[in-house]
């Protein structure tokens, strides 16, 4: 029996020995596979992270994109808007243009206007009742010299001749007493109804008359008209009720 022992000794160590080799072969290929896989692992997270990498810088190029897009729309917005702007300006420089024009025209064919108003004032003054005279031809004459004057634009003088013409209309509507003196110097007090009827009477109450606009002068009353214009400028100032007073009134000139 040893003599055939030996032999399959032999054969079962030849046997285990290419089991050992195949196995080795075997571990060797699982490792290149490991390694292999490991490796396209590896190759695969780092496309992975190239390709993240490049999506995350396609994103941020988007965004750029879109807010370019976004200030390129509101740049034409804007740009619409100031053209709008600019074109209403321009209508609007042209309309002052054209008013402009209008408006020195306007002041050639005012200004003689103005001047004949200013002189015309002047002489209805002196030909009105000579009531608070002085204050009447001061403001007439005020008007005339502004006329000159350069620093006073003529829209100015309009107004200031308008104003006095408002002022001497306002008369014909008003009652009034005021203190004043007659052309030779007596202080007296003045009763004025409108602009028609001028009454004085002396601060001692014994002397009473009137403007005569027929005659042009001052002329005493008689005394029967002493209480009736007593009475007007009580009115006048308000010191009693409104009434009816007997006070002459001038008739028309027979032409």
């Amino acid at each position: 029996m040893s003599q055939h022992s030996t032999p399959i000794s032999r054969l079962l160590v030849l046997g285990s020995g290419l089991m050992l080799g195949a196995f080795a072969a075997h571990a060797q290929v699982l490792d290149r596979s490991i390694d292999t896989e490991n490796r396209i692992t590896r190759q695969a997270a780092q496309t992975q992270e190239r390709i993240n990498q490049v999506d995350e810088e396609t994103q941020q190029l988007i965004d750029e994109y879109r807010q370019v897009l976004a200030e390129t729309e509101s740049l034409r917005a804007y740009n619409e808007q100031m053209q709008a702007v600019v074109n209403n300006q321009e209508e609007e420089i042209a309309s002052i243009n054209e008013q402009l024009e209008g408006l020195e025209q306007t002041n050639r064919d005012v200004v003689p206007l103005m001047i004949e108003m200013a002189e015309t004032l002047e002489q209805l003054v002196q030909a009105d009742v000579p009531f608070r005279l002085q204050e009447r031809l001061d403001r007439a004459d005020n008007v005339v010299d502004t006329l000159d004057r350069s620093d006073i634009t003529n829209s100015e003088k309009f107004r200031l001749i308008i104003e006095s013409y408002q002022a001497e209309l306002e008369y014909g509507r008003t009652m009034e007493a005021y203190r004043g003196a007659l052309p030779d110097g007596q202080q007296v007090e003045f009763l004025r109804v409108g602009r028609t009827l001028l009454f004085w009477q002396s601060l001692d109450g014994e002397s009473t008359g009137w403007w005569n606009p027929n005659s042009r002068q001052f002329e005493q009353l008689d005394d029967g008209y002493r209480l009736p214009v007593s009475d007007g400028l009580a009115i006048a100032r308000n010191q009693v009720a409104p009434d009816l007073i007997p006070l002459p009134v001038p008739a028309p000139e027979s032409e």
